[in-house]
């Protein structure tokens, strides 16, 4: 579908108050691109920002009931996130659904691209069935990257049957391969996989005017993460430890380790501020003044 129409107000101003637009829960599927990784963010769950986050961010400004939940793990095929996250994200119940997927196959596995693309049609098409906002990204050009520019015909047409899928389903592209300031260095993690922090507030920035979102990000100019208050920092300790501190000293305590462990770092939809508390933050006296 077409974003629904959500323009500035007339005197063209976007202020701090609400965003104006018409989703209240957003859930995000996808893989590493969508888990944010090469954004690191230690007030974030899981370590990591990335644009999902920062784009719920400013849909949640001023919207007291918005929620969302973010279910994409790095490393996981196409088949993997339509098997192991659509049916998790309609049980949330969202009106808008971002869903990345097929970069893995076609870099890592060479798989064919109208294959992958048959494969995403039939879970867009249960996406789409709940009258859901759906956003498809289009792949990015590789064809500057030394390694991986011999996968760039497979992406284009992978990018072509997208298209199509997206105007079969009413679905809305969100042009990664139309977006040339990705073609910066700076765009990009020094494993040339991932998107740097600028990278991903470009992209961020992007799927907002791609949604007709008005917004506080400015081009070239990363925002930070607000400032939390001790008590809602404290609070997100709590939950940080219990769900991500604990099972990691386990796990390296066992010396298991496996990708199937892989958890999304949003399974729940919530509030978009959810970071722990602030580095340097203390509760009580400092201990670097004793």
């Amino acid at each position: 579908m077409n974003a629904p129409a959500a323009g500035p107000p007339e005197d063209g101003s976007v202020g701090s108050g609400a965003r104006l637009h018409p989703w209240s829960r957003y859930v995000a599927l996808g893989d590493s691109f969508t888990e944010g990784v090469g954004d690191p963010e230690p007030r974030s769950p899981g370590g990591l920002r990335g644009w999902a986050d920062r784009v719920a961010e400013e849909l949640g400004a001023g919207h007291a009931d918005f929620a969302y939940a973010n279910l994409a793990v790095r490393g996981r095929l196409l088949h993997q996130i339509l098997d192991e996250q659509i049916a998790p994200a309609l049980a949330l119940q969202p009106d808008l659904i971002t869903l990345n997927g097929g970069g893995n196959d076609l870099i890592f596995h060479r798989t064919d691209p109208d294959k992958l693309a048959a494969e995403l049609d039939a879970g867009v098409q249960l996406l789409a069935s709940t009258g859901a906002t759906v956003v498809l990204f289009a792949g990015p050009d590789w064809g500057t990257t030394p390694v991986l520019g011999h996968v760039r015909g497979k992406v284009a047409i992978f990018n072509e049957n997208l298209r199509t899928i997206a105007a079969r389903h009413d679905a809305v592209i969100a042009d990664l391969w139309a977006l040339r300031q990705l073609t910066h260095p700076r765009m990009w993690d020094p494993d040339r996989l991932h998107f740097s922090p600028l990278g991903q507030h470009t992209i961020a920035i992007m799927v907002l005017e791609t949604l007709n979102v008005p917004h506080t990000l400015e081009p070239m100019t990363p925002k930070e993460l607000p400032a939390r208050s001790w008590r809602e920092a404290r609070a997100d300790d709590i939950i940080w430890t219990r769900e991500h501190l604990v099972p990691w000293v386990l796990q390296h305590l066992t010396h298991h380790s496996s990708e199937e462990e892989r958890r999304a770092k949003r399974p729940d939809p919530g509030p978009v501020f959810g970071a722990r508390m602030p580095p340097g933050t203390f509760i009580g006296n400092d201990p670097r003044n004793k």
